[in-house]
């Protein structure tokens, strides 16, 4: 075996034990000259050529992201559900931010409560699905800047005829039957209102829609941008918004792309990429998804 062939294949081995198993990215591009130091080397690795982004998401969690049976101009199909398609805002961004860093987006389905382990085992590269930079999570992920259009305001969401209907604190809502998502600040915030009646949380934002239209709780917690857009589809419900001071603490940014700690080269790019995303485009891609959000 020649010379160049060894040192050839010593590359790809070093190539290999840097970028692990995820197919998502490739070597950095542009290989360090013999003479470069060690620093420069170890520098230049962290610079990778991403062809492929794989996007996790729940595909249930309009208008950020929901899923289609039939393919259009502007959805995606999911990778590990042939036949089905992820639409919305956060799809809208996440295509953006692909064709900025120059890569090809692939949505991957998965449960809410698995995203994050989802990214750190490399299965997914990016979690877009609404997700808010909390301090928790921030212990195991790194997060971008901000995606969503304004900055986001829980409500609570009920029936026209309900005797909360004209509630203005969370005060008061003492007394009422509260439900929120699973695993999510929708559920733990519930908590803050006093006198409640806490109920045991469900798996998605349709879920909780279907039992505040069912009767069997009073209200749902709902972020702003949700509640407007099922708003369009259920017009006997309303949202109880409230002043500062007077609805929840939520202790977060607001919707952020999730990375892992190593990808620090990556959030880079999308956080360049978010920077070139100006609100007025944010706003149209949010109409946009409310216009589309099923019915």
């Amino acid at each position: 075996m020649s010379f160049r062939m060894v040192q050839t294949l010593l590359a790809a081995a070093a190539v290999i034990s840097l970028t692990g198993c995820r197919a998502s990215s490739t070597a950095p591009a542009g290989a360090a000259s013999s003479s470069s130091s060690a620093a420069s080397a170890s520098a230049s690795s962290d610079q990778k050529e991403y062809k492929v982004l794989r996007v996790g998401m729940e595909c249930a969690y309009a208008p950020d992201n929901w899923e289609e049976s039939t393919k259009t101009d502007t959805n995606i199909e999911e990778e590990n559900n042939p036949g089905f398609y992820a639409e919305g805002y956060g799809v809208q961004v996440a295509k953006y931010i692909s064709d900025q860093v120059g890569a090809e987006m692939k949505v991957v389905k998965l449960s809410w409560d698995g995203l994050i382990e989802a990214l750190n085992n490399g299965q997914i590269d990016m979690i877009i699905a609404g997700m808010a930079d909390t301090e928790e999570r921030k212990q195991s992920v790194n997060f971008s800047t901000t995606y969503n259009v304004k900055k986001t305001q829980y409500q609570i969401m009920l029936k026209s005829d309900s005797k909360y209907a004209n509630a203005t604190q969370l005060s008061d809502f003492s007394g009422a039957s509260i439900l929120g998502q699973k695993d999510t600040l929708l559920d733990t915030v519930i908590d803050q209102i006093p006198g409640v009646n806490h109920v045991s949380p469900v798996a998605s934002v349709p879920n909780m829609i279907d039992r505040l239209n069912a009767g069997t709780v009073d209200g749902i917690v709902i972020d702003e941008n949700s509640a407007q857009a099922y708003l369009q589809t259920y017009p006997d419900l309303k949202v109880v918004s409230f002043e500062d001071g007077k609805g929840f603490e939520l202790g977060f940014t607001g919707a952020c792309v999730g990375l892992r700690k190593s990808d620090t080269d990556l959030l880079d790019k999308v956080n360049a990429a978010l920077a070139s995303l100006d609100t007025e485009t944010r706003q149209k891609m949010m109409d946009t998804a409310t216009a589309k959000m099923p019915q």
